[in-house]
């Protein structure tokens, strides 16, 4: 798949089901290749733990971009910004905040009281408190975001689907347009890999996007 979508895609994003699946063999055949990585395994645990994770993964090959879970509170981030600062290539650290997956039932139902997009904003505060380099928040909070947290701060934004794509299990999705809320990078996963010709669905996304720009 990364070899059909060569020079179609900014980085190749590995997640947690490949990774389980394959483990750091699939980063390190990837930066063989030549590929930047965006490692989205959204490390959530105890400070020290998460610490031990992302210096792992911040020496692993060609690993640009690296998540965790904002939720797991200021001390872990902090844990996590200290571990990446002491390797010499460092990959960027961002905070996943609401998951795409999730609207305010959803919320509720897990105990967090709010909207998710106020929930998205006071994580990303906190992200950015801890020194991250940016969060994960889907498009409906990035424009609250990039005003809360500077015009350096990085906005990922998943859940993207083109006009004509089925949402799959996203609640709050965002078509490529989203460049235009604030976002710095754009995650488009299935829309791509289900498509007849990746390359070509990609080619048609990066259209969508440079027009909206």
């Amino acid at each position: 798949m990364a070899r059909q979508l060569r020079g179609a895609a900014g980085l190749f994003k590995v997640g947690s089901q490949l990774f389980t699946a394959e483990g750091p063999s699939v980063v390190k055949a990837l930066a063989r290749l030549g590929f930047g990585i965006f490692l989205d395994l959204k490390f959530h645990d105890i400070p020290n733990t998460v610490a031990g994770a992302v210096t792992s993964a911040a020496t692993l090959p060609n690993v640009r971009m690296l998540t965790l879970h904002t939720l797991g509170g200021l001390a872990m981030m902090q844990a996590a910004h200290d571990a990446a600062a002491q390797v010499k290539h460092r990959p960027m650290l961002l905070g996943v905040t609401i998951l795409t997956s999730m609207d305010a039932a959803a919320l509720r139902q897990a105990g967090i009281s709010g909207s998710p997009a106020s929930r998205a904003l006071a994580l990303a505060r906190l992200a950015k408190q801890t020194g991250l380099d940016g969060v994960v928040a889907s498009a409906h909070e990035a424009q609250a975001i990039r005003k809360a947290c500077g015009p350096k701060f990085l906005i990922v934004v998943p859940g993207v689907r083109p006009q004509t794509a089925s949402l799959n299990d996203q609640a709050r999705v965002a078509t490529p347009a989203a460049i235009r809320a604030g976002a710095d990078y754009l995650v488009v996963g299935r829309p791509i890999t289900e498509a007849a010709s990746p390359c070509t669905a990609a080619i048609e996304i990066a259209r969508e996007i440079a027009s909206a720009g």
